[in-house]
């Protein structure tokens, strides 16, 4: 495997795990902040919205993981660059989307 194979699979990571709260949230028929909210990442927008903006970020990382390089869930550096993209952007979701939906503060 080469780096830029990697970097695919990072980025593949960050679309994949970013599609799970837009298409979660849309499915159930609530609104949840996107890029196309105003103001962008903060406002909310409808469910639609959100499961089309989850479904074209699962057609990213479906074209990063499986049609650049030859992914293999057997190979360690493989499952590592797409994990660690996943794992950043849901540190990052969780603390920029918990100032709007009560998630960064435990209330007793």
């Amino acid at each position: 495997m080469n780096w830029t194979d990697c970097i695919a699979y990072f980025f593949g990571g960050i679309f994949f795990a970013n599609a799970i709260p837009h298409m979660v949230s849309g499915m159930m028929g609530r609104a949840f902040q996107s890029p196309f909210a105003k103001p962008s990442g903060e406002g909310l927008s409808s469910s639609t919205v959100n499961v089309l903006w989850g479904f074209f970020n699962m057609g990213l990382a479906y074209l990063l993981v499986l049609h650049v390089g030859t992914f293999d869930l057997h190979s360690a550096p493989d499952v590592f660059a797409m994990g660690t993209g996943a794992f950043l952007i849901a540190l990052f979701s969780a603390r920029h989307f918990g100032k709007f939906n009560g998630g960064n503060s435990l209330q007793a």
